[in-house]
């Protein structure tokens, strides 16, 4: 979602969730730093904070989310896409490989992004 509002602004509503919400992992703040992005209030929220919202889009990015995504089908009407990106979480030997891991799964969300919405439609900072 973060990504998502930094190319696109304000054109689309966008939330995000995931399977297990908590804290953003320090790694991703990291890395989402060095793209002008700034996850510092950014707090994850759970499925079932978004169940009563409307929707037209809902793109998973994991196979447990997916499932979870395709379940709200039945009780929405709205479009689910599944994107496998690789959970950098736990990958990777030492800092750097960590981020290395990181930077990769953020930048397929981007190229993913931008093949799905074309262009970003404001500069990034």
């Amino acid at each position: 979602a973060a990504i998502m509002k930094h190319f696109y602004g304000h054109k689309v509503y966008v939330a995000s969730c995931g399977v297990k919400p908590g804290h953003p992992d320090p790694f991703v703040n990291a890395v989402m730093e060095e793209v002008g992005i700034d996850m510092g209030k950014y707090r994850p929220q759970g499925f079932d904070d978004l169940e009563d919202s409307s929707f037209d889009l809902v793109i998973s990015l994991s196979p447990e989310a997916h499932h979870r995504a395709l379940e709200l089908t039945r009780f929405f009407h709205l479009e689910v896409e599944y994107w496998p990106i690789l959970d950098p979480t736990g990958l990777g030997e030492g800092r750097q490989a960590k981020l290395a891991q990181f930077r990769s799964a953020r930048d397929q969300i981007v190229g993913r992004l931008q093949d799905r919405f074309g262009p970003p439609t404001q500069a990034p900072e």
